[in-house]
């Protein structure tokens, strides 16, 4: 038996949220949580894709994203090899470390509905995550090929091109729904 393609399992840009990059991260915000209370899907939606003036889409607003944006001073985290975007537990760094940093760099010092108020009016395109070449997989490739893109690049996501234009997302869980289909 053949591989499943892509497109096949793919959840095609008409069903998945977007918004565009001018627009408020407040409404952003919005926007994921009435597509995770109205979707079908096994798996409730986790990000929102992100459109430009051309309305190709140039990014993804992660539930990640979204709290990250919260505290402003995580930008002081960030580093040309985006070393604020990796888990620092990950280097060895315990909870201590960790938790010494709250105190160290003052973050989490205002009430969180501070902070979302805040963050609220923030434009998407300054708190969305750019996707990089190895996380768009083209419609036709084999599942192997996608799964083989999620295990070596540690992705939740891969947006899903035809002829370079996305024209879907393909999602971590969604291949493991067809690993059970195949099981059962």
């Amino acid at each position: 038996m053949k591989d499943k393609q892509v497109k096949e399992v793919m959840i095609p840009l008409s069903d998945y949220a977007t918004v565009s990059e001018e627009e408020t991260l407040g409404n952003a915000i919005k926007e994921l949580q009435q597509s995770r209370n109205n979707t079908q899907l096994n798996h409730k939606h986790r990000a929102v894709l992100v459109y430009d003036k051309d309305n190709q889409i140039t990014g993804k607003l992660s539930i990640r994203c979204i709290l990250k944006a919260l505290e402003p001073k995580y930008r002081q985290f960030e580093h040309p090899e985006s070393i604020g975007n990796i888990g620092l537990s990950r280097f060895g760094f315990n909870n201590d470390f960790l938790k010494s940093l709250l105190d160290n760099f003052n973050l989490w010092d205002e009430t969180l509905e501070e902070l979302v108020k805040k963050a609220s009016k923030l434009k998407v395109k300054n708190v969305m995550y750019t996707p990089s070449s190895g996380e768009y997989v083209d419609e036709n490739a084999p599942i192997s090929e996608a799964v083989h893109q999620f295990i070596l690049g540690c992705h939740q996501s891969l947006l899903v091109l035809k002829e370079d234009k996305v024209v879907g997302i393909i999602r971590l869980p969604d291949i493991f729904d067809l690993v059970c289909d195949i099981l059962v």
